[in-house]
């Protein structure tokens, strides 16, 4: 190895880390109070949980880092996350940060390692990267209980007369295998019933959804015992809990329900934990994690997945309607090939060399697509802090272009970020002006519909408001879809499109901000158990496949244990 590190996973093992208990300590967690696996990952207790929670303590603020439209290599929204929770510690705030565990499929299939990066990093991140806790593991379990208990309840008696045709509950697995998307189970049981079935990555499992919702055990249970997992003769819902397996579920996810907590390069205590896609979800870290935060912290950074228009819009108008949370700053981070992906149109993605070189003018014609995030963040009532995430091909005169078109904006400030290359010494102007939006937000935080509205108005404010759609075009099912929602009394909770992450319309062709189209919903189906409806604006990829050269082609461990190619 070099004497200065270059990758990620040279820059981390060069980082002597502290033993859990030592980064907690000061924020009021012991070492009694945490379930160790090993010396630098732990689980919460449920007694420190409780008492966190129950104790007389101010919630802190939370800062909620989302980012525009992004390109197909991301902008950094776990660095900033990562790197801004260090640059508030290094001015004198105590932070805390919670991002998402990572999912196997996206580390062994196209994305990597999702850990940060750079000096803005969690550790020990190869373990987070892999197995980590066993969190997804047992949610991968979990999961395939259910199914196992529905196929044996139809094929032992039936006493619910479950249409096996109408069976609504896939089974999981968390790696990308697209021969897993359509399966056929039951061809070797000559007792039981042949169908056709899938599989789910388990990041995209309702489950996993439960589980970064629920507030504790009992609430668990109880939101296990409304999956709806099939449907009867009748067409009537069939839930986990008519086939009695929400109190076997749970147990399995008991100790997934904790969060766990590790620690950032730079000692900052980091909660890792949940996983949810931001389509087909709400792509958030669990809120348990977050209502822990906020108690050991003045500050507690966490993150929304996709651009604003998905994962940050679902935090506003989901996660903070169905828990007790919500944000007083937003940082919006952006970058400058992001916007010259917007400005040059780039479909299909030309590959990143073109966005390294110098280009002003594609830098301002891409404002339309900050610009549109900007306002629609701007209509939550919120302060927005633009992160530009530098990289090392960016110029001054592209970073000035950016300051300069905020500079007069109302609400919003521009702030320019290294943590990359810099840790929390690169996010102090961004943590100085975050603090100060803080200090200066006097309330005013509203989502954009209540949860009384009809289930067609909270889709049709989500679209023209926040996606910059004319209106909605129900094609498919998805009016019938609605009529059954409502008469199973479903209309009154909050809907999660599921929508290309690549444009901010439902066409991943368009860039910039698109105007003159229609957004088309095609189906709906609840997520009983998690407490919202997803509604489908194009095809939903809830099983990736591998590319024909995986990230996974590329790893490989040494003899002595040292992993290469994760990050």
């Amino acid at each position: 190895m070099s004497s200065e590190p270059e990758t990620d996973y040279e820059i981390a093992k060069s980082v002597e880390e502290q033993p859990i208990w030592e980064v907690t300590e000061p924020f009021g967690l012991d070492k009694d109070d945490l379930e160790l696996y090993g010396d630098y990952k732990a689980k919460i207790s449920q007694d420190a949980i409780d008492e966190l929670l129950e104790g007389d303590k101010e919630d802190g603020d939370v800062i909620l880092v989302t980012g525009m439209t992004p390109t197909p290599m991301g902008e950094g929204k776990t660095v900033t996350t990562v790197g801004l929770g260090q640059a508030l510690n290094q001015i004198g705030e105590d932070a805390m940060i919670a991002v998402r565990e990572p999912s196997l499929g996206p580390v062994f299939g196209i994305k990597g390692g999702a850990a940060g990066g750079g000096w803005s990093q969690v550790l020990p991140m190869e373990d987070i990267n892999l197995h980590f806790t066993g969190d997804i593991h047992a949610l991968t379990a979990a999961h395939n209980l259910i199914s196992a208990m529905l196929d044996a309840h139809i094929s032992k008696g039936n006493e619910l007369n479950i249409d096996s045709r109408s069976v609504a509950w896939p089974r999981a697995v968390d790696h990308n295998d697209r021969a897993l998307r359509q399966t056929i189970v039951g061809a070797g049981d000559s007792a039981g019933v042949t169908r056709m079935d899938e599989h789910v990555l388990t990041a995209a499992s309702e489950l996993m959804a439960i589980l970064c919702l629920a507030e504790d055990i009992e609430d668990l249970k109880e939101r296990i015992s409304r999956i709806i997992v099939a449907y009867d003769e009748d067409g009537e819902p069939v839930t986990a809990g008519d086939i009695e397996a929400a109190g076997a579920t749970a147990i399995l996810l008991r100790d997934a329900l904790r969060p766990n907590i590790v620690q950032t390069i730079e000692g900052t205590p980091a909660l890792v934990h949940g996983g949810p896609f931001a389509n087909i979800a709400h792509g958030t870290n669990s809120l348990l994690a977050d209502y822990v935060g906020k108690k050991m912290g003045d500050y507690l950074v966490t993150e929304a997945g996709f651009g604003s228009a998905l994962g940050g819009e679902k935090f506003m108008d989901v996660v903070s309607q169905l828990g007790d949370i919500e944000p007083s700053a937003i940082v919006l981070v952006a970058s400058v090939r992001a916007l010259k992906y917007h400005g040059l149109d780039m479909w299909p993605f030309e590959g990143e060399e073109v966005l390294q070189e110098e280009d002003v003018d594609a830098v301002e014609a891409g404002f339309e697509n900050l610009d549109k995030h900007v306002s629609n963040l701007r209509q939550f009532g919120l302060p927005v802090t633009i992160s530009i995430n530098r990289f090392p091909s960016d110029t001054d005169a592209e970073i000035e272009a950016v300051r300069e078109h905020y500079q007069d904006m109302d609400g919003v400030q521009v702030a320019e970020s290294t943590v990359f290359g810099e840790g929390g010494e690169g996010g102090v102007e961004l943590a100085e002006k975050v603090t100060d939006a803080v200090e200066n937000y006097d309330g005013g935080f509203e989502p954009l519909y209540d949860l009384d509205a009809s289930l067609k108005e909270k889709i049709e404010t989500v679209a023209t408001q926040i996606y910059g759609a004319d209106g909605v075009n129900y094609v498919g099912s998805a009016e019938d879809d609605i009529a059954q929602l409502e008469e199973m009394g479903m209309d009154d909770v909050p809907v999660v499109l599921s929508k290309t992450f690549h444009s901010l319309s439902d066409d991943p062709a368009k860039k910039g901000a698109p105007e003159g189209w229609t957004l088309d919903v095609r189906e709906l189906y609840p997520s009983a158990g998690a407490g919202f409806v997803v509604a489908l604006t194009g095809d939903v990829m809830t099983m990736p496949g591998l590319p024909a050269r995986p990230a996974a082609a590329d790893m490989d461990i040494d003899a002595d244990g040292t992993i290469s190619g994760l990050f």
